[in-house]
């Protein structure tokens, strides 16, 4: 049975007991309710004090009935309550030590500080893609949200250094500033940089004036919620296609056409490749653009176009070719 639900059954079962010994004496004996009480209570947990008042045969009958019947369920009542608590404050234990031990095994994952509407949505992108992630919150509703999604989740201030580094920053790939306060966000911003300054930080930003503060802080891209919708209702106006292929192309796990973006490294067998080459080589379906290493933008680069350390290419084609050609 649930703990729960024999703790409730239980916890009804003695207020039953103590009913019927208060409902008893007050019939038999005709005392009051607070006498009643008192008689039933001492006679449940057998201290041994002297009667209320003198009882009558009845009364003495009815005292032993409830003495057989009672006592031995009150006691087991209890322990069943006292085991409850203890299991449950065993169970918490083990969980946040199960918890702490998952978090610091990880690597390469994403933390997602403030669990509301927005930072769930980035937390179910993310577990679509299968990239790990740690959520950070103070709120309890928040928390309470992220444990029944069955996210690893840290309840603390964001903004604190060591929660960050509980939160395994200096392990992780990036982290999301997504709480609905600008200001909040700045100081996480701030603390993450101040942690790790290669880290990429992404934050949400509520205020325009506030974008200004954000790149001082340190974030790395700023996105606004009230900004993005409004573009993107714009453009499934004017473009409403196009848009529903980007979002198949790049949030769709379920079809197999993706885009993405891919850093050439210096080591990279594609280095010193020209773009066909390189399409021959790893099978990808199409180059769509190349951002070389001094920043100059190449859109549709034609096939004899050198590929080098350091530039990034953003390539179109199946979840197997892409991962075919990031290894």
């Amino acid at each position: 049975m649930d703990p729960r639900r024999r703790f409730l059954r239980v916890v009804y079962l003695l207020v039953i007991i103590i009913a019927v010994g208060i409902i008893g004496y007050m019939t038999i004996e005709g005392w009051s309710f607070l006498d009643s009480l008192y008689m039933t209570i001492i006679t449940l947990s057998t201290v041994g004090y002297a009667e209320v008042h003198q009882l009558s045969s009845a009364g003495r009958i009815f005292t032993i009935v409830l003495i057989i019947g009672g006592v031995g369920s009150v006691f087991y009542i209890l322990s069943t309550i006292v085991q409850y608590f203890f299991e449950g404050q065993l169970s918490n234990i083990m969980g946040r030590h199960r918890m702490k031990d998952k978090i610091a095994n990880l690597k390469d994952h994403i933390i997602v500080c403030g669990y509301r509407r927005v930072g769930r949505e980035v937390a179910n992108v993310f577990e679509s893609e299968g990239v790990p992630l740690v959520v950070v919150d103070m709120d309890q509703k928040a928390i309470s949200k992220a444990s029944v999604d069955g996210r690893l989740y840290i309840q603390g201030n964001a903004t604190s250094d060591e929660v960050l580094k509980q939160a395994g920053i200096n392990r992780a790939r990036a982290l999301v500033a997504a709480l609905g306060s600008d200001v909040d966000n700045v100081y996480i911003a701030l603390s993450a940089k101040g942690i790790r300054p290669n880290l990429l930080v992404v934050t949400r930003v509520s205020d325009e004036e506030s974008e200004s503060k954000m790149r001082r802080a340190g974030a790395d891209r700023i996105i606004s919620p009230h900004r993005m919708a409004g573009r993107r209702m714009a453009m499934l106006t004017l473009r409403p296609r196009v848009v529903d292929f980007i979002d198949t192309a790049i949030l769709s796990s379920g079809y197999e056409l993706g885009l993405e973006s891919i850093e050439i490294g210096s080591d990279s067998p594609v280095a010193g490749l020209t773009v066909k080459e390189a399409l021959d080589s790893c099978g990808a379906t199409a180059i769509l653009a190349v951002r070389k290493k001094d920043g100059l933008l190449l859109t549709n680069p034609a096939e004899a176009a050198l590929l080098e350390g350091g530039d990034e290419l953003f390539v179109m084609g199946t979840r197997e070719q892409l991962r075919g050609m990031e290894e």
